[in-house]
């Protein structure tokens, strides 16, 4: 009978790459780009096969979604950065790594309900409605405000 081994990082079980993105959902070139930017770590046992620890399942979760979050992957890195790197983190650490992540959730919802609003007649006045922003921004007044949707990111109307 052949017992087979399992390679190990301390306590921490270590899976190839097919079974990572098979468990996690996310492409196996998805995981060796958040490798090369430093949010995961793999081991290589005598050949070149990348093999995860298995708590790097929590972190390629908090990368997802984080992303849908909106956070970039530069403030992902820098969240991650915080975590232990030889023992698993604990709730109390992913706890306070999510604190401000409600904030953020408030933040885009507002966002997509003023979206939601002005898609019927106007998107912040980029312009996409010209019969609308006669009356709105006559003689394109928040043009002189600088480029983009000017009411979209929040500046002051042009009186």
């Amino acid at each position: 009978m052949v017992i087979s081994r399992i390679p190990r990082v301390g306590s921490d079980p270590l899976l190839p790459i097919s079974e990572v993105a098979a468990r996690s959902g996310v492409a196996s070139s998805a995981l060796r780009f958040y490798e090369s930017r430093g949010l995961i770590a793999s081991s290589r046992e005598g050949s070149s096969r990348r093999y995860y620890p298995r708590s790097a399942l929590r972190r390629i979760a908090f990368i997802v979604f984080a992303q849908r979050i909106g956070y970039t992957l530069e403030e992902i890195a820098q969240q991650l950065a915080s975590l232990p790197k030889e023992t698993l983190p604990t709730n109390k650490d992913w706890q306070r790594l999510s604190r401000d992540w409600k904030q953020r959730v408030v933040q885009k919802i507002a966002e997509l309900e003023k979206l939601n609003m002005d898609l019927d007649h106007c998107i912040g006045c980029g312009c996409m409605s010209l019969k609308r922003c006669r009356l709105g921004n006559p003689d394109d007044r928040a043009g002189n405000a600088g480029p983009g949707a000017r009411r979209w990111i929040d500046d002051t109307p042009a009186e």
